[in-house]
């Protein structure tokens, strides 16, 4: 193997391909990257047993073929390349980079030792690549870290029609988007297909093809298909295995009827919970009352508290107080991009959903009101 690469494109591929290598693994040539050159072009690919990436980019190739050399320390390696061409060749058991004067070596990994990626799943729609990545944003938020717990680390999308939903939760918080997608032409009419995916991974992919303009997901379609999820935006590939099992319906814990409504300026609400939450401890809530024409937000104890009131407008009761882990209220409240902000409240110690105040529900979010008060 041997090519002649610009030393910018050669660092973006590196890079991308590198997010999916493991911080530490038992098995050493999971921190490898392959990397293959075929008719003037290089791939880089990196895969973990979760997740495989994969980018091509276009190079002056003399001798085709593939090596397995450590990831991060060629990532290290190309960050300090001076710009202009990249000379890279195998000669051995030593893989050679050299740019501008400065040449550096590398051992390589056991090529036979490297696992077989996944097969990338045959396409099933598109979605806007920039749309797709603000919507797992919005929801991963609430998606679990316990390990221990897979299932609530998850995103899980539905794909229906020309619609997809995406759910997140941790059992206090609940998020939902909804967003338009192109099916395939020879995606089955009427067709509903699910999939559960770690939310860490799912932000990160759909983060990196962000500006793609247009994201091609690939599925199986087979009866009870589990297998892993692709997605594909111009040069880049990343192929993601599912989770196990399904979230719960959030059905009817959206269903808010007899609830209290507030409408609030978010932005102003936003920068309120971060202010007054600078006296609160550990696990300890922001209050909220409300009333016809305002809130009153008020956190901390005894001596050591904080207060601002803002406008806004409650229908539905003549006061409502609730109260929340300011953490997650401030993750919910960031989520949202429409300037105003609409509450549905059931009480204290009860369920509280958040949307937008105009324009369609697309996306909400559901917070567990604390029983205890400040």
């Amino acid at each position: 193997m041997e090519f002649r690469v610009d030393r910018g494109d050669l660092v973006e591929a590196v890079a991308w391909a590198a997010r999916v290598l493991p911080a530490r693994t038992p098995v050493p040539v999971l921190g490898g990257l392959l990397l293959e050159v075929s008719a003037g072009r290089l791939s880089v690919s990196g895969f973990d047993f979760e997740t495989a990436a994969r980018i091509e980019t276009d190079v002056e190739g003399t001798a085709d073929g593939p090596v397995l050399v450590l990831g991060r320390r060629l990532l290290d390696i190309c960050k300090v390349l001076p710009d202009g061409p990249v000379s890279c060749a195998l000669d051995g058991s030593r893989f050679t980079v050299e740019a501008g004067g400065t040449s550096f070596g590398l051992s390589t990994l056991p090529r036979e030792e490297y696992p077989t990626p996944p097969t990338p799943p045959e396409a099933y729609g598109t979605v806007d690549a920039a749309e797709f990545a603000t919507a797992v944003a919005q929801v991963a938020v609430a998606a679990g870290r316990d390990d221990t717990l897979p299932v609530l680390t998850g995103v899980q999308f539905r794909l229906r029609g020309d619609e997809m939903t995406l759910s997140a939760s941790d059992r206090y918080r609940f998020a939902v988007r909804r967003l338009e997608w192109k099916p395939e032409a020879t995606t089955e009419a009427g067709a509903e297909v699910e999939a559960l995916l770690p939310a860490r991974r799912l932000l990160d992919v759909t983060r990196s093809l962000a500006r793609c303009g247009t994201v091609r997901i690939g599925l199986d379609r087979g009866p009870g298909a589990g297998g892993p999820v692709g997605f594909e935006g111009g040069r880049m590939r990343s192929v993601v295995r599912q989770l196990d099992g399904r979230l719960p319906g959030y059905g009817k814990l959206f269903d808010m009827a007899g609830a209290s409504v507030a409408e609030v300026d978010r932005e102003a609400l936003t920068e309120a919970v971060r202010r007054v939450a600078v006296v609160a401890e550990a696990n300890s809530p922001v209050r909220m009352d409300f009333s016809a024409d305002s809130v009153l937000l008020r956190a901390g104890f005894g001596d050591d508290v904080a207060t601002q009131r803002l406008p806004a407008v409650l229908s539905g009761a003549e006061e409502v107080t609730v109260a929340f882990n300011p953490a997650y209220l401030l993750d919910a409240l960031t989520s949202f991009e429409r300037p105003g902000l609409r509450l549905e409240l059931l009480g204290t110690g009860q369920r509280a959903l958040l949307g937008a105040a105009a324009g369609p529900m697309a996306h909400r979010h559901l917070l567990m009101s604390v029983k205890q008060l400040v």
